[in-house]
């Protein structure tokens, strides 16, 4: 296992991350999965096994049942890992039950320490925007709980660009605790972070954390072009995340992941893997699992390496349009800075 720094912060993570989303399973993360306590445990001490040192969960995964679930699994070796969780979800009826406001925030956190059966969270994320709340009070709510210890590091996820830099911009104005990372949707089958999520990361020395790597399983290689999706998949379930808006491109891709992880002898979700972690400003990739033979598989992503060709040949067929300014910004300026010219330029085609 690989550690890389998350951001421009001293904390160092494994390059596999474990996901929880199928810890309890129930509700709308049913498809997920339905681990009870004893196979979360087993998962866990697979990964960490493996070297995983970071564990995600989030206060909405089955209402709180996820991040119960960890804690029991972890037991006394909780600070033998990073735990990260998230803020924002709906958790109740009542008129603050939702958002980022310092009631929910604060509210929220005592509630996720309980779950968790700790005394700090070492990774507090926003989990979506907020539009009704004040930015600022959303980050002095956050930099009192780092303040207090019962959080050690923030991050965002789910911002778009814009969203993102007001946040550092307002922290940095205040002097309040910046964002070290943020977690995002990013995988061979939708590329559009590139063209202002990872730039922003570069920019600003943040980490990303992927989460659906594998695309909701879509780049697993178990769905096939003129092929029925196999019983007891998530999207035979009805799961809907991500969208596909070009099915031509999505399946050129899955039969390029096809056949270099035949050269490699290892399933196309392990090429998948590998493929994102060499993207520029990743620091991990959230893996979670139904079944012990399939988290053993992506844990094993983490040693595999893809040739400079094998990434070529995977850029090009997931190749997207560069999207306005991007087209025009790389064709009308030398200035734009080398990193994110590398990043947006074979967009150009």
């Amino acid at each position: 296992m690989q550690y890389r720094q998350l951001g421009s912060s001293g904390l160092r993570v494994s390059t596999i991350t474990l996901g929880t989303m199928g810890f309890g399973g129930t509700g709308w993360a049913s498809p997920i999965g339905h681990l009870d306590v004893d196979a979360a445990r087993r998962q866990v001490d697979m990964a960490r096994d493996a070297g995983v040192n970071l564990i995600d969960t989030a206060d909405v995964y089955s209402s709180g049942l996820s991040e119960e679930i960890l804690g029991k699994a972890l037991g006394s070796s909780r600070d033998e890992v990073l735990i990260a969780t998230k803020v924002r979800g709906e958790m109740g009826d009542r008129p603050n039950d939702a958002g980022l406001s310092r009631h929910h925030i604060v509210e929220a956190a005592e509630a996720s320490l309980r779950r968790l059966g700790t005394d700090h969270i070492d990774l507090y994320q926003v989990h979506e925007w907020d539009g009704q709340t004040p930015l600022e009070e959303t980050l002095r709510a956050l930099d009192d709980l780092v303040r207090s210890g019962k959080v050690r590091y923030i991050g965002a996820s789910n911002y778009t660009g814009w969203q993102l830099m007001k946040a550092l911009w307002a922290s940095d104005k205040q002097h309040l605790e910046r964002f070290v990372s943020q977690q995002i949707y990013y995988s061979l089958q939708a590329r559009d972070a590139e063209s202002e999520l990872v730039p922003v990361s570069i920019d600003q020395g943040l980490g990303i954390l992927v989460w659906s790597p594998i695309a909701g399983g879509l780049l697993s290689g178990k769905y096939r072009r003129g092929q029925d999706a196999p019983a007891g998949t998530r999207r035979f379930e009805g799961w809907t995340e991500p969208p596909v808006h070009d099915e031509d491109r999505l399946y050129a891709t899955i039969d390029e992941l096809v056949a270099i992880g035949e050269a490699h002898d290892v399933f196309a979700a392990r090429v998948a893997l590998a493929y994102t972690l060499a993207k520029p400003a990743v620091t991990s990739v959230i893996v979670g699992a139904r079944t012990e033979e399939q988290l053993a598989d992506n844990l094993a992503a983490a040693d595999l390496v893809l040739s400079t060709e094998e990434l070529a040949r995977l850029d090009a067929v997931s190749l997207e349009p560069l999207r306005y300014p991007h087209w025009h910004q790389l064709g009308a300026s030398d200035r734009i800075g080398p990193a994110t010219r590398a990043l947006l330029e074979p967009h150009l085609g």
